[in-house]
């Protein structure tokens, strides 16, 4: 049983039908330091049920509850105190890791459910910049996290390959450009074309008039606009697959906008169909006044569609093909009000699953507090990141441990990895500024810090190896000092952290997670002499083993590597 179950049972047969269990286990507390206790029980809720004081309450659940499993309950004011039996948690709880392995934190929330997740989705001709990290190492992250909990993640490359800019990319590429110039070097030739086409329009409007033609040429299948946008496709998924491969990022479709050009029909005959579609100033709209939000433009007066059209395809598509679940939308924060529209729309056409579409936002990476803007020119290449930071990483891997085997993989797996847990460190909606050297220091609290803590970890059990000792499954795990006792509690919080960050669709909390056991572990280590010979060196190691084998599923959840040696 775990540790909030049997805190929960004990209030639960003081308390009887006054509280469910799933009420108690959600008013429960974690107290900031383990010396006021484990666990502390509130008894605000209990004040106009029982008509006393919540002192009173606290007091009189003390004097009835079972002290069994426990070292005391105490109460503490309005809080009810529990101090869990330290030798018989630590027994139970190194058994469970060391018996589950990888496996431990595994939930069935999902009932293998199937859960698409549209993440990255970068646009063609342009080059992935750190503007896209967000979103790819967020929808991975949170696919790994889906998984652990039983759903089935479909990961979906929406990838951005067709719009009004592909109107302007041909039109900038037949005024300025060169196929010898694209074929050379064709990612930065085509970002550099659609640049200079926004600075041009300023003082030329007419130039957008051509762009939205060519769309249209490209909308009707116009054979040199198809050439030029298959062209364009074509050279930039070379580009992107060489970053997504850095980056352990693998998807399951690459359908993006262009598939579903031909399922759009269907959707306005629909929309029709439940007249549902009204005209507006010559344009096609669905009236969304009853959700307080805008008109949804379905088509433009010269009949071109919308980014709205095409994901209300592609939601009918998901579901008909997935019969999904849920449906995630890994997308910045600033399309907040599209989704709401995208869902709303869906519901008008009597769809019941819109409320199974799940937006999930974050906020932006931001260099010198500025928004990121391809646009403005003002671009971070992701690929060049990468490359710093493994560079950064290889000096420190030089510096610390020169004689180091597979060097320039751990210097690939430590930087990478820094770059991605910085990102997921960060709440969603938080926006922060990227700092490179900041990222890949090995202290403070940054993936390199988990990862070595990790390598700490294995370099201790491979020592005990060569001496002859060895973790057992089954053996006396009894430990109550307090620097491991601070371990313990935070290899037993690795499920509810696991349950929470899937609940929230948040990957911080496993990174932060990751931080505090990193930091706790290398408090016991600094503290503890865990290679000595006494009757407790066996539970010490299987202690290191869990830690080992948590913080490495920690970080596997988080799309970084765990190198055994660093």
């Amino acid at each position: 049983m775990r540790s909030e179950e049997l805190v929960v049972k004990a209030l639960k047969d003081v308390l009887g039908d006054k509280l469910s269990a799933a009420e108690l286990q959600q008013a429960l507390e974690k107290p900031k330091s383990l010396a006021i206790g484990d666990f502390a029980f509130p008894a605000f809720s209990l004040a106009k049920i029982f008509r006393k004081a919540p002192q009173q309450i606290a007091a009189e659940i003390v004097a009835q509850i079972s002290q069994a499993h426990f070292e005391k309950v105490q109460a503490v004011g309005p809080y009810v105190n529990f101090f869990l039996n330290k030798s018989e948690f630590s027994q139970t709880i190194l058994q469970t890791v060391l018996q589950q392995g990888q496996a431990y934190g595994n939930q069935d929330l999902g009932a293998a459910g199937n859960v698409p997740i549209d993440m990255s989705s970068p646009n063609i001709a342009k080059p992935i910049s750190m503007g896209h990290l967000r979103s790819t190492v967020i929808g991975n992250s949170l696919a790994k996290l889906l998984r652990k909990a039983n759903y089935r993640p479909i990961k979906i490359n929406h990838l951005g390959d067709w719009g009004t800019q592909f109107g302007k990319l041909i039109e900038a590429y037949k005024l300025w450009g060169s196929e010898a110039e694209v074929k050379a070097d064709p990612i930065n030739k085509l970002l550099e074309y659609y640049v200079r086409f926004h600075k041009e329009d300023v003082a030329h409007p007419e130039l957008d008039d051509e762009a939205r033609a060519w769309f249209k040429k490209l909308e009707d299948g116009d054979e040199e606009a198809m050439r030029l946008w298959k062209w364009f496709r074509s050279e930039s998924l070379k580009s992107f697959m060489k970053i997504y491969k850095k980056l352990g990022v693998e998807f399951d479709s690459f359908n993006g906008e262009a598939f579903y050009n031909d399922k759009m029909d269907e959707i306005v005959t629909i929309l029709e169909e439940k007249q549902l579609l009204q005209e507006s100033r010559g344009a096609q709209i669905v009236d969304l006044e009853k959700y307080d939000l805008n008109p949804a433009l379905i088509r433009k007066t010269d009949g071109a569609t919308l980014y709205i059209t095409r994901d209300l395809a592609a939601a009918l598509y998901r579901k008909r093909t997935y019969n999904f679940v849920q449906s995630l939308y890994v997308v910045g924060n600033e399309q907040t009000n599209h989704f709401k529209q995208l869902k709303a729309v869906l519901k008008e056409m009597g769809e019941p699953w819109a409320d199974e579409i799940h937006h999930i936002p974050f906020g932006l990476i931001t260099q010198g507090g500025k928004k990121l803007s391809t646009r403005a020119g003002r671009v971070i290449l992701l690929e060049e990141v990468l490359d710093d930071a493994v560079e950064l990483a290889r000096q420190q891997i030089e510096a610390k441990n020169p004689n180091l085997e597979n060097k320039e993989q751990v210097a690939e797996e430590v930087g990478v990895g820094a770059v991605i847990f910085h990102d997921l460190k960060n709440e969603r909606m938080n926006n922060f500024d990227f700092n490179l050297e900041e990222v890949v220091r090995f202290e403070g609290e940054t993936g390199p810090y988990v990862q070595y803590s990790h390598a700490r970890a294995m370099s201790i059990l491979r020592k005990a190896a060569a001496a002859g000792d060895k973790v057992a499954l089954a053996g006396t795990y009894s430990l109550n000092d307090p620097d491991s006792w601070e371990v313990l509690s935070e290899i037993a919080a690795f499920p509810a952290m696991v349950k929470r960050a899937v609940n929230e669709y948040e990957p911080s909390v496993i990174a932060k997670y990751a931080l505090h056991l990193a930091k706790a572990f290398n408090k016991y280590y600094a503290h503890t002499k865990v290679l000595q010979d006494d009757v407790q060196l066996g539970a010490r190691l299987a202690l290191v083993k869990s830690v080992a084998t948590v913080l490495k599923e920690s970080l596997n959840l988080l799309g970084v590597h765990a190198p055994d040696r660093m």
